[in-house]
């Protein structure tokens, strides 16, 4: 491209050395990021952000969130690891691992002389047929929703994150999960199951509640009613006040005592109709005057103020009630039911727990976690929201593969073979995608200190013999991940494996990059000068 074309300080890169590899390594070295952190002995990354927020953590999706990327072709990445965390919630490491090992077996190739076009051609083909393979190897299909099958399989998701503990909050999570499951299984929320961090405690104490938790003390003496009915009013309670200023003359003692009983007994008209109607518990989204409270305190009524709208709506989800936006006595529809509200104290912090028995229908779960840090809190709480989403993918298909592993091993050799009977520069690109996929049971092998070469050559051995749910052991060698209880679901896996390969086509495809001199106005979420991290410094040079 002539220079007259341009203006000045534009740089136009073009060719496989100058535009397709730099893309390529770009995406390489975020890979190399988060591949330690795949598996069960995963390791964590210490991140701090621009805001100066501290992350011990190794979930892929916080760390890539956190350490803005600022490179195009990684941003690509970024974004499919993006859209399987909205579309899934699970498996973003998996996409960010296999795009990156992806484009690192293109590399190879295009040193090689083969065109680009060869290259995406054979990616497209074996991405189709990747797809009809794991298809062909679920090993078992989930119709019923009991603890024991849900916990099997969402063990492998949870254990990813918090190894030491996948027993305990599989099972925790099954419950939670089964517990508010509605008629149509299909329609199941996530945001219903909660999760409360209490610091202190281990993390074997942590336990499940039937219904809401509140992160604060009541309002007044009154901290238990049982069998209580529940009114919740979206505002505070006190006195409404004019919206003109207006002066009231007194003349004497009389009529001053007669105004403040008026106000009093209107306040105790409102509260005492509250009472006759049965109303146990008051939740109140606003302030409480220090007369409604003394009229509450004289009617044995509980009361929970929070100024959080999203705790109202949940505490109306665990009672069944409606917010009401007067003042007026609520009706008998808008009042809410629960077996048990009390305040607890767990270490030194206080909670209202909204608590329903087992035979009580119940439409919120709330997990309490105890941990002695925080980062150990969020680390579990991320593993307990794996494992949700990957029940609320398990009620809308149930199929599942075998994990550690075994899955993308049987994808390989089977992707390899269709390679070797492939005519034309397609198959090489059908053998290097297969190579691949060898990356999951590698990075697992060696997170877990064995020999990646040595297992990757066992699992081929065994799935060439028929066994192909065998995966990778992390305590040593080789197993059937099927007898183990290790599986992966399917949907997830094929969401994975299909972004994944998107993304690298799409960064194959570019064959120019041609930059804008920067300017000195920064970029909103860029980095100062551009958004082409190391490349705009050559721009400058």
């Amino acid at each position: 491209m002539t220079s007259s074309l341009l203006k000045e300080g534009t740089k136009y890169l073009q060719g496989i050395t100058g535009a397709v590899i730099q893309n390529l390594e770009a995406v390489q070295e975020l890979s190399k990021v988060t591949r330690t952190s795949l598996g069960p002995n995963g390791m964590n990354k210490m991140v701090i952000n621009r805001h100066g927020k501290l992350f011990v953590t190794n979930d892929a999706a916080t760390i890539i969130r956190e350490i803005d990327v600022v490179h195009p072709a990684a941003r690509m990445c970024v974004m499919a690891s993006d859209q399987q965390q909205s579309e899934i919630g699970d498996a973003t490491n998996l996409v960010v691992v296999l795009t990156g090992e992806l484009l690192a077996q293109a590399q190879s190739l295009l040193q090689m002389g083969l065109h680009p076009s060869d290259v995406i051609r054979g990616f497209e083909k074996s991405g189709e047929e990747a797809a009809k393979i794991l298809d062909a190897s679920v090993i078992e299909t989930v119709t019923e929703y009991n603890t024991e099958t849900v916990a099997r399989c969402i063990k492998s998701a949870i254990s990813s994150k918090v190894n030491a503990y996948d027993n305990l909050f599989s099972n925790l999570v099954a419950q939670a999960c089964i517990g508010i499951l509605p008629d149509d299984p299909k329609r199941f929320n996530v945001d219903n199951v909660r999760v409360v961090k209490v610091t202190g405690g281990s993390v074997s104490d942590s336990f499940l509640v039937r219904g809401a938790v509140i992160m604060r003390d009541s309002e007044g003496t009154i901290k238990q009613a049982n069998n209580a009915r529940v009114a919740v009013f979206t505002h505070g309670f006190e006195i409404s006040k004019t919206d003109a200023k207006g002066t009231i003359l007194v003349e004497d003692a009389a009529e001053l005592e007669t105004y403040n009983n008026t106000e009093e007994n209107k306040m105790e008209e409102k509260i005492k109709a509250i009472a006759d109607a049965g109303v146990s518990v008051v939740v109140c989204g606003g302030t409480i005057s220090e007369m409604a409270m003394h009229f509450f305190e004289r009617y044995n009524i509980m009361v929970v103020k929070t100024a959080s709208k999203f705790e109202l709506r949940r505490i109306c989800l665990a009672t069944k009630s409606r917010g009401s936006m007067t003042l007026a006595c609520p009706t008998a529809e808008e009042l809410g039911y629960v077996d048990s509200c009390k305040v607890q104290e767990w270490g030194s912090t206080k909670v209202i727990v909204f608590e329903q028995k087992p035979e009580t229908q119940c439409t919120i779960s709330t997990i309490v976690l105890r941990a002695a840090t925080n980062n150990v809190m969020d680390d579990i709480e991320k593993a307990i929201e794996d494992g949700v989403n990957t029940f609320k993918g398990l009620v809308r298909d149930g199929r599942f593969l075998a994990g550690a592993g075994a899955a993308e091993i049987g994808v390989a050799s089977k992707i390899k073979s269709i390679g070797e009977s492939t005519p034309g520069q397609d198959q090489y690109a059908i053998k290097k995608y297969a190579e691949a996929f060898e990356v999951v049971a590698r990075i697992l092998s060696t997170n877990a200190g064995l020999d990646s070469t040595e297992v990757v050559s066992k699992l081929y051995s065994k799935h060439a013999e028929g066994n192909a749910t065998w995966g990778v052991d992390i305590e040593g060698d080789v197993f059937d991940a099927q007898a183990a209880g290790i599986l992966d679901h399917l949907a997830t896996k094929q969401t994975a494996i299909r972004l994944a390969t998107n993304a690298a086509v799409t960064i194959l495809r570019i064959s120019q990059i041609i930059m804008s001199k920067p300017c000195d106005v920064p970029v909103p979420g860029g980095s100062p000068g551009g958004t082409m991290g190391s490349m705009d410094q050559d721009a400058a040079m």
